[in-house]
């Protein structure tokens, strides 16, 4: 083991729920002391604006957020999200500052025995390896896909994330943009995140959720998106699309929205809108079929969306 690997290893860690820690410590992954944090008013719990914007505590968890009526009323996309995370057991545990924080679930990464950038090694094995659930976007030096699924959500609805340092943090500020192969997020040492505020939602808009994976239960996911949607008299007036598992980093579907809005909700308006959503990917040899699984769930999601 090198120097390097041997300082994250053993690097002092967060714990809220420890989903993902404990699987960490038992692997030997993480040996570094833990640092346990309590709920306090500011980082647990729903919270309400006079505008209807809501404030979300970062110790919350998983299984609140997909329960609230008032939040799936306001901002179903995330509610969605939140239902379609894991199991029943892991989202009463876990938190969505721990899902947002979360490690690589790179197997290379998992495997304290194999050397990797975010280890502190030199290279990224997944590139020359195994790398059948990793980006179809290349961005960066890593090749492992991001894996939060409420970072993905939170982009469509351009959250901001408050730290207890730093406030009004957009998704990117939190996870950059794929280029760092090093780290999961850039928050600094010591820092961790309070709570997560989202915009008041727009009149009439609509939003839906959706994943591809390889098993019924308790997979990630190898596609996700979110849409969200102001629909008057037929025509798309404002979209955000963004899609999870397939970069380093959620991205937002950009050439797609922009074929939609201002455009009537017609077949081939979808389709060209769906085509466009591989804009940009550069696949590995491995991963050329998430692009058909994004092109797909783009058309499926945004046909219900028009309906």
């Amino acid at each position: 083991m090198s120097v390097a690997t041997a300082e994250v290893l053993t690097a002092p860690e967060f714990r809220a729920a420890g989903t993902d820690l404990s699987e960490r410590r038992r692997s030997g992954l993480s040996c570094g002391s833990i640092i346990d944090l309590t709920a306090s008013p500011d980082t647990i719990g729903i919270t309400w604006g006079a505008d209807g914007a809501a404030r979300i505590g970062a110790l919350t968890a998983i299984a609140a957020i997909a329960s609230d009526a008032r939040l799936a009323q306001a901002y179903p996309g995330i509610t969605a999200a939140a239902q379609g995370l894991a199991t029943p057991q892991i989202r009463h545990m876990a938190t969505l500052g721990g899902n947002l924080a979360q490690r690589s679930r790179c197997w290379y990464f998992r495997n304290p025995q194999i050397g990797c950038l975010k280890k502190g090694g030199s290279d990224c094995p997944a590139r020359s390896g195994n790398h059948l659930y990793h980006v179809a976007f290349d961005l960066g030096p890593c090749v492992a896909p991001h894996p939060s699924t409420m970072a993905m959500a939170l982009l469509a609805y351009d959250a901001k994330i408050v730290t207890d340092r730093r406030s009004g943090l957009s998704v990117t500020d939190l996870l950059g943009d794929g280029s760092n192969g090093t780290a999961d997020n850039l928050l600094a040492p010591g820092e961790r995140i309070e709570r997560i505020e989202l915009p008041a939602p727009l009149a009439g808009e609509r939003a839906l959720y959706k994943r591809a994976i390889s098993r019924t239960h308790a997979e990630w996911p190898l596609v996700e998106i979110c849409v969200r949607a102001v629909m008057e008299g037929g025509v798309f007036r404002e979209v955000h699309i963004t899609a999870g598992g397939i970069a380093p980093v959620p991205l937002r579907l950009a050439a797609s929205a922009a074929a939609l809005e201002g455009k009537p909700a017609k077949a081939p308006t979808i389709a060209q809108a769906a085509e466009l959503a591989t804009s940009g990917a550069r696949p590995l040899p491995m991963t050329g079929y998430k692009l058909d699984l994004l092109t797909g769930l783009v058309r499926d999601v945004v046909e219900r969306i028009a309906a």
